[in-house]
Parts: C-alpha cells; structure tokens; sequence
C-alpha cells in the first residue's frame, strides 16, 4: 500500500526466506485460532514428519523471525506472537484463498433480502442493515459510510413548519437516500411561505449538487437580488441553514456492534477502550480515518487493509481495518463499508465478506435508482 505509514522497528527489515515464511504462516495461522503465543512445539507437530524441519530448526527459524519484527515474546519463556509487521507480511504475501464459504454467501444473501428477491429497500435503511450484518458476520465492529451529501445530487426537498420556530427539512438525494434536519430561523415563517420557497428551489435547483447550490445562493446574495425579493430572501436563508454543518460535508456514518470488542481479550486496556469507543463516536474523525485507508493501494479487489501502528490514529493502532469502497451507479459517488477489530481478525474471511458487501451494496444501490 502506497500510503501506509511505515511501522519504525529497530529489526533487520529483511524478508524472510521459504522456510521462514512457513512458520511465520503457521504461527500467524494458529494464533489466530487460540488467540495464545505459539510454541516451537506446536509448530513442530505441523510438521511432523517433512523432510529437514527438526525441533532445533524450527527454534532457529522463530528466533530469526523475532529479529526481523515479525514474531514477538510477550513474556520471558513464551511462545511467539505476531506483530503488526508480521500480519502486514502475511496479509500481502501469505494469505490463503479470499472466497466466501457457502454458509457465508448464504447468510448475506439472507440478510440483505436477495434470497426473496426483496426489492425497493431504502438506501438510509440498506446502510444500516450492512452494518449490522458485517458486524453479526465478523463478530467486530461493522461501519458504512455514506457518500458526502455535498457532492450528491438533490432531488426533491420540503420544509415542514414545526413548534417553537423549528422547521423540519426533508432533502431527497438522486440516489434515493433522505436527509431530516431539524433548523431554527430568527424569522418566523408561515407553512404557506415555506411550500413557495420549496417549490421555488425544486423547479430552480432539482438535479444540482448541494455544492453548486450553495455557490449559486452565495451568488445571488453577492448581487443582493435576494434583498429586494422576499422568496429569494427566504429561499437563501432556508437553504443555508438546511446545508451547513458537517452532515453535508461527510455523509452519514453508520456503526454497529461495538459492543463486540468488549468481549475481546485483544482489549484488555480500559483506557485504550475508552478512547477507541469515542473514535467511533466522532462522525467526522472517523471518516477522515476511513478515507484514508481507501486512499491507499489495495492488497485483494478493491479491498484496503490497515494494520496497528499504520494507523494514523492512536486509538486504532492496536486494530485492523478492513475497508472497501463503494460507488453509486454512473455519478462517481462513493462511499465506504468496513470492518474495525483486533490484529488477530480472520483477514481472509473478512476481506473477502467486506469486498463481496460492496460488490452487492453497489448494486442495489443501481437497481434502486434505475427503478426510480
């Protein structure tokens, strides 16, 4: 990945020969199954009986994976555990078949109403379901990311007049996905005005980005017409409040199951706990997070993969993150899904269930707008 933050490591940074990544292969490969440090012992029952792979020589290879960064010792006496540089070298040069089980393609098909030919379903809706199921299937933290409403293109919008000076705005992107904002005018305005600002903006801005809105409203407010026109006064207003702030800048972002890292012995640290749960919780920083991650080169499809101290992040650098992009139809929009865990995470399984979500969730998506 052209964009990875380099892991700084006193090691040798040397690659490791055949027989070095064997073992590294078999030690990443059971770790993974017991999440314990992993013995010359049992890596010498795995090759029990091949040719040249007696106990000493195992030790021998172990003790050279360790100087080069890509085992480490937790305590004295123990087994190996891989580092971050060691799950980085596996997941680029090592990693196993990437294709889904049947079981697997079966549950998301499931899941996401392919299997009953299920038809019509939201794109608001659709998000959150991904989520949950990349977080069920994974058993981490799943997350989809919406493309930026900013670059979308705006379909239809309403304003229903609310208590206390409130006003509901409902936006209606071509890609079907709807955005409710609640604002607040110092102005009071009639139901009656707010239908006439609606319809004025449906004839006149239907079909453009909320950016080349917000650029011909600036516009207009530089040439003052908007002072001496109360329905471009209105319409200036209402669409400057409806658009500003960070949800039209970053799209929606939606997280599911973040209770499953509690459950994680790889998270033993309250504190890096705490500060990873709030990571989550910040909208914008974690998308910047996330675009960065698909701003790299991919190691499988369309697939990106970040492991610890890769991440730009502190609270990340002790995960995985597994992202994979996804464009709506023909407008080059694109939005992201992941999957957050643990360095000790299934990288096969999950980079082959994250690439295959996106594949599905783009076409959906193209379906539900050509339906439209």
């Amino acid at each position: 990945m052209a964009n990875r933050s380099p892991i700084s490591t006193t090691q040798a940074d040397r690659r490791p020969d055949a027989r070095g990544q064997a073992v590294l292969s078999a030690i990443i490969r059971e770790h993974l199954r017991t999440g314990e440090p992993i013995g010359s012992r049992v890596i010498s029952e795995r090759f029990a009986g091949a040719s040249g792979w007696s106990s000493a020589t195992i030790r021998n290879v172990m003790a050279e994976l360790e100087e080069a960064g890509l085992v480490e010792q937790p305590h004295t006496s123990a087994g190996r555990v891989p580092t971050d540089k060691g799950y980085r070298f596996y997941v680029d040069h090592l990693i196993g078949d990437t294709r889904l089980s049947r079981a697997d393609l079966t549950a998301i098909d499931r899941s996401l109403g392919l299997s009953n030919s299920e038809a019509g379903t939201p794109p608001n809706r659709l998000m959150e379901r991904v989520s949950h199921l990349l977080s069920q299937l994974s058993e981490n933290v799943g997350i989809v990311v919406s493309p930026p409403h900013v670059d979308n293109r705006l379909q239809h919008l309403e304003f229903l007049q609310l208590a206390d000076g409130r006003i509901l705005v409902v936006l209606v992107f071509a890609s079907n996905v709807v955005q409710n904002k609640i604002i607040r005018i110092d102005e009071p305005l009639s139901q009656d005005e707010l239908e006439r600002t609606a319809r004025y903006l449906n004839a006149e801005f239907s079909g453009k980005s909320l950016q080349t809105i917000r650029g011909e409203l600036l516009g207009m407010m530089r040439e003052e017409k908007a002072l001496y026109d109360q329905l471009l006064r209105n319409a200036v207003l209402l669409c400057e409040m409806s658009l500003e702030g960070e949800d039209a800048e970053t799209g929606d972002v939606y997280v599911d199951g973040a209770s499953n890292i509690l459950a994680k012995p790889d998270f033993g640290d309250i504190e890096r706990l705490r500060e990873l749960f709030r990571t989550f919780e910040a909208k914008s920083r974690l998308v910047k997070i996330l675009n960065e991650c698909i701003a790299g080169d991919p190691v499988f499809a369309d697939v990106h993969v970040v492991i610890g101290r890769e991440n730009s992040a502190p609270s990340l650098q002790g995960c995985a993150l597994i992202t994979a992009p996804y464009r709506i139809g023909e407008s080059g929009l694109t939005g992201s899904l992941s999957v957050v865990g643990p360095m000790r995470i299934e990288y096969a399984r999950t980079m082959a269930m994250v690439n295959y979500v996106a594949h599905i969730v783009e076409r959906m998506l193209r379906e539900e707008v050509t339906r439209t």
